[in-house]
């Protein structure tokens, strides 16, 4: 099993930038793949990025490819979201989740949630 908490989110002005990250608890953390999500408002989950149990792949959503960044150390047991040229539209609360398998963006296959971290991003 594994417990996440995420932190790093807050209020910032368009174009700026924020960095998430994601603590994770639980012996076999390295074997999970990881993704950020997104949710705003009124609106469903929506993946925004992934990477690889080793770090060796990521893939990012259209909408943040170029902005963000998703990183992970796991001797650490940590995951990272750097976010720059932030966007009003970007303002959501972002969770981070673990899947057995990399490369899905769809939140059915993510078997643990964190308790997500607002990021509102002002005009």
């Amino acid at each position: 099993q594994v417990q996440l908490v995420e932190s790093g989110g807050g209020l910032v002005q368009a174009g700026g930038s924020l960095r998430l990250s994601c603590a994770a608890s639980g012996r076999t953390f390295s074997s999970y793949a990881m993704g950020w999500f997104r949710q705003a408002p009124g609106k469903e989950r929506e993946f925004v990025a992934t990477i690889r149990w080793s770090g060796s792949s990521t893939n990012h959503a259209d909408s943040v490819k170029g902005r963000f960044t998703i990183s992970r150390d796991n001797a650490k047991n940590m995951v990272y979201l750097q976010m720059n040229s932030l966007r009003p539209e970007d303002t959501a609360v972002y969770y981070c989740g673990a899947s057995r398998a990399y490369g899905s963006v769809s939140p059915s296959a993510y078997a643990y949630w964190g308790q997500g971290t607002q990021v509102t991003v002002s005009s």
